[in-house]
């Protein structure tokens, strides 16, 4: 079982418009769970943290958040499968780029440091024999190429072509 990971935004920077920090790029770059915690460590006599509509997220409106968060150290658990659009709230935060969004998606799709291959169980004499595979988790890796060769290899050798 996988466990709930924890994301202090903007890593050593934290959230700040004076960092230089990309904070689209760094949520970019990360998974997100049901379960997981981000972090926000920051100066609350200049920044805030506000959990926003996508329509506010795209026009910087603060107006109308569906969150605040205003103590420098927040703590922000993952609780639903949704997209979750954060700012700053003082003015001009936003427009300067101290905003991102993320997708949490279930805890269920929590990839697993390996992919564990394992064959279907055999067909009987009177079936054909197809072997299928079936993955218990998604592939680490992106590219689909080194996929179908992880499982022209592992075919090859359950059949014995290679002995």
């Amino acid at each position: 079982m996988a466990m709930a990971a924890m994301y202090t935004v903007g890593d050593a920077v934290g959230w700040t418009i004076m960092g230089g920090v990309d904070y689209r790029k760094w949520a970019d770059h990360k998974d997100f769970y049901v379960g997981d915690t981000l972090v926000f460590k920051y100066s609350n006599q200049y920044h805030n943290v506000k959990q926003v509509s996508q329509k506010d997220f795209l026009s910087c409106n603060t107006t109308s958040p569906i969150a605040t968060y205003m103590t420098g150290s927040d703590f922000i658990t993952l609780k639903r499968t949704s997209h979750y659009y954060l700012l700053c709230g003082f003015p001009g935060h936003c427009e300067a780029g101290q905003k991102f969004e993320i997708l949490v998606t279930p805890t269920s799709l929590r990839r697993t440091p390996s992919t564990v291959l394992s064959p279907s169980p055999s067909p009987s004499d009177d079936e054909t024999s197809t072997i299928t595979f079936t993955s218990t988790a998604p592939p680490l890796y992106s590219s689909n190429f080194f996929l179908a060769f992880k499982f022209l290899v592992f075919y090859l050798v359950l059949t014995g072509f290679f002995f």
